[in-house]
């Protein structure tokens, strides 16, 4: 294994000391102690817990092997000295791995350079006294075996029990600039307020109220006030599954053509809404006292983690679910108002009341009023879109696998694209989907005809006939408010994501580059998955040090110690690697020309051959299958020539590279291409050919329940990505377009049939490690049978290879 940790502060000797002695590992007994031997064994005394008797701590001990021959109690009991050997052969074993296996006991500082664990500086073959200290202040840093901090791990075992009922410990307690478990769990406190949005989304002619889940912890109580995480979850109240299936469009539908236009930006930009608001619910009274409860949220790891470090969570679902009004609107102002609303209670700018009768106020009086957003996907998205108004109380956003504009989710290039793995899905079935005030009977008699045609409103408005850019979609483009972004940025995004594409999160990244706050970029090779629960980055860690720096104002050097871009390697598994950029406005770009059926160096090619064709209608029998086995279609489409696909794409491939090449942002071709008919698409994807083992784009379970998130409190599964079988080929990127929307994604230029146009396709952003030994490969096809319409249409396709190009950026290996 490989482990990667860019959260661990440096720090220097003397704070290091008061550190520790803030943690207990130091104190006035064992600072007088005179050897390293009798040092480290009082360290180690105190790093069990769990077990108060000293002939069962020497039994532990014993346990440990200090050298080949000499067991850990043995050795520290007949030596003053600690040879740096010694001290890594017992730390390895204390995080859990194995002599033999993971390290050999004659050379352990070879297997810490293997799996980078870090070392402590010394001198000599001895740690003297005081570098002893610094050694074991960092291995409380260091990761274990099973993925979190040797600390975090003895916190599991109870290390901190002592001091989370000692009222005289300062809370939150930091070590190596973040925040530690020191809060019971068992008392947290729950509770439930609604918090009146400054909208009306149902029309009732009152502002709508937003139910809210808080839980806290006890401290509050005796007036500690705390940071707050806070998840909008569309899916936390519920959801209606089947009413969302049954509103699923079919996709085995033509693509039509479509009237040409001279539509500009400002004919498809979105007006605000000047409607008129309900005045305030007034207020009778206040109080602190909450009046309803819950008895277990739709909870994320994350957050579950930092409720042991003394943050706040708050759990809300916004406009149109159970036990709130409003409607949902999918990704529209309506539903960012609902969002911030609650930011807006949480900071002390807006009132929230103890029930739906709204007869009492209640304040988040227990609020230190810095918030931060997490989740995915959606929860992510709306993270983003709260961003982008500069709510006060706002910190910071962790938005992981998030949208930055609706279009880029359900359209691309003029065409109606699906989320991968969601033929048919769009943002009228995903607003069913998320009504979840259909489950609560008597709530949706009074409000079904008024959702029915909002409902119907929104399908009108996102126009599956055309796939255009409109003023629907414009009114769900975060990405035309990035300059109204106060709060710090922690993007996280899959490079494997075809559901959030990676577009979404590149676009953010590159409208934010110059913004005055801070941002940071993590860039995985799953799919659409959280990474909080991998062995070999330390992200909790990184979110901790963030946190505690971004809500609690503590001076960790969380900005410039986390690199910019982290990104994991596609080659090398267990492999995060620091960047100053992703996709800079300064890569290099390589040109290959299209010829003779590959890919070929631009600078070497000369010759422009004729025109080559494609027929994207398939036999009956072939394109139902395929319907129904799209990962059969993908193997089929990026196979060798002679399978059933032949005739239906395009395949170039490069001469076999000399050396490596890291594929660093956006891919583009430019084609020469004409159909036989007034419509038609191209789709295109980049591929990796060469025979590999390829990391998989879902984790593995490395064990079940091995991470406690506190003391006896809550637990996640351990994941990792891991290689698969080896497979031919890999696709790394791919991208869409209707040919009758050439210029942009709203003007519809005309289609004559048989006659060559000029297109530019930018695909989907990527970082990829093309290895030696390998093909660059491009496939030029039509219908994409995960993603478009499948209208099995005669569509002939003709490219003029010598006039088409495709332009790749890229970076240089990192130092």
């Amino acid at each position: 294994m490989r482990n990667q940790q860019f959260a661990i502060r440096p720090t220097a000797p003397a704070a290091a000391r008061d550190e520790l002695t803030r943690i207990h590992f130091l104190d006035d007994h064992n600072t007088s102690l005179t050897t390293p031997s009798a040092l480290l064994r009082d360290l180690y005394d105190r790093s069990w817990p769990e077990y108060t008797a000293p002939a069962v701590v020497d039994q532990k001990l014993s346990n440990l092997m200090a050298t080949a021959d000499v067991d850990g109690l043995d050795f520290l009991d007949h030596h003053d000295n600690v040879p740096v050997t010694v001290f890594y052969n017992l730390a390895l074993q204390r995080l859990a791995f194995a002599p033999g296996l993971d390290f050999q006991l004659t050379d352990p500082l070879r297997a810490m350079a293997k799996i980078q664990l870090p070392v402590a500086d010394h001198a000599g073959d001895d740690f003297t006294l005081a570098e002893l200290v610094q050694a074991w202040y960092l291995l409380l840093t260091t990761h274990t075996k099973n993925g979190q901090s040797f600390l975090d791990h003895l916190t599991t075992h109870g290390y901190f029990e002592p001091l989370v009922h000692d009222a005289s410990v300062e809370k939150p307690l930091i070590f190596n600039g973040k925040s530690q478990a020191v809060f019971d769990t068992t008392r947290l406190i729950r509770e439930v307020v609604y918090v009146e949005s400054p909208q009306d989304t149902d029309h009732d002619g009152q502002r709508d109220l937003l139910k809210a889940e808080i839980i806290r912890p006890a401290e509050t109580e005796t007036g500690l006030k705390v940071p707050v995480l806070y998840t909008a979850s569309p899916y936390n109240q519920g959801t209606n599954d089947e009413s969302g299936d049954a509103l699923m469009h079919n996709v085995n539908v033509p693509l039509q053509p479509k009237q040409p236009n001279d539509l500009t930006l400002a004919d498809v930009t979105a007006q605000p809404d000047t409607t008129p608001l309900p005045a305030e619910r007034p207020v009778a009274a206040t109080t602190k006292t909450a009046v309803e409860t819950f008895a277990r949220e739709q909870s994320y790891t994350l957050n579950d983690y930092f409720l042991a470090r003394g943050f706040a969570v708050v759990y809300a679902a916004g406009i149109g679910t159970k036990d709130s009004d409003g409607v949902r609107t999918t990704g529209d102002p309506e539903e960012t108002t609902s969002t911030i609303a609650i930011i807006e209670w949480l900071a002390g700018n807006r009132t929230a009341f103890t029930s739906r009768a709204a007869t009492q106020a209640i304040p988040a009086w227990w609020s230190n009023q810095a918030v931060a957003m997490t989740g995915r996907s959606y929860l992510g998205t709306l993270a983003t879109a709260a961003a982008t108004t500069g709510v006060a109380g706002l910190k910071t956003v962790i938005s992981e696998a998030a949208i930055s504009n609706w279009y880029d989710y359900y359209r691309d290039g003029g065409l109606v694209i699906a989320p991968g793995g969601f033929p048919g899905e769009d943002t009228d079935v995903l607003a069913e989907e998320t009504f979840s005030r259909e489950l609560l009977p008597g709530d949706y008699h009074r409000i079904q005809a008024k959702w029915q045609a909002d409902l119907a409103a929104i399908t009108h408005g996102q126009d599956r006939a055309t796939g255009n850019y409109n003023s629907f979609w414009d009114a769900r483009n975060y990405l035309k408010n990035v300059k109204n972004i106060k709060a710090d940025l922690l993007l996280v995004h899959g490079l494997n994501d075809w559901n959030v594409k990676p577009r979404n999160v590149n676009n953010l990244w590159n409208a934010v580059r110059d913004l005055p706050v801070a941002k940071k970029l993590i860039l995985h090779q799953g799919q659409h998955i959280y990474i909080n629960a991998f062995r070999s980055i330390d992200y909790t860690d990184i979110v901790n040090l963030w946190l505690t720096h971004e809500l609690l104002g503590v001076d960790n050097q969380a900005e410039t110690l986390l690199p910019n871009v982290i990104i994991q390697d596609n080659v090398r598994p267990e492999t995060w690697n620091a960047y100053a950029d992703w996709d800079a406005p300064t890569n290099a770009t390589r040109t290959f020309n299209l010829q003779d059926d590959e890919l070929v160096d631009a600078t070497v090619t000369t010759t422009r051959p004729a025109a080559t064709s494609f027929n994207d209608q398939l036999p009956a029998e072939q394109f139902n299958r395929y319907t129904h086995h799209i990962d059969q279609w993908q193997a089929d489409l990026l196979g060798d020539k002679h399978n059933a696909m032949f005739n239906h794409r395009l395949l170039f491939k490069s001469a076999v590279l000399t050396d490596d090449l890291i594929l660093d942002g956006k891919p583009t071709v430019d084609l020469r291409v004409a159909v036989n008919q007034p419509v038609g698409m191209l789709s295109f994807q980049i591929v990796d050919y060469g025979e590999a083992k390829r990391l998989g784009v879902s984790p593995t379970v490395l064990a079940r329940k091995a991470l406690d998130e506190g003391y006896r409190w809550r637990e996640d599964d351990l994941r990792e990505f891991k290689p698969t079988a080896t497979t031919p080929f890999k696709m790394i990127t791919k991208g869409h377009r209707n040919l009758q929307n050439r210029t942009n994604v709203y003007h519809v230029d005309e289609l004559k049939p048989n006659e060559f146009y000029d297109l530019s396709v930018t695909l989907q952003p990527t970082h990829y490690r093309l290895l030696a030994g390998h093909q660059l490969g491009l496939v030029v096809y039509a219908t994409d049978f995960g993603m478009t319409v499948r209208g099995n249409q005669d569509l002939q396709y003709s490219i003029q290879l010598g006039d088409s190009t495709l332009r790749v950026p890229f970076v240089t290996e990192q130092d």
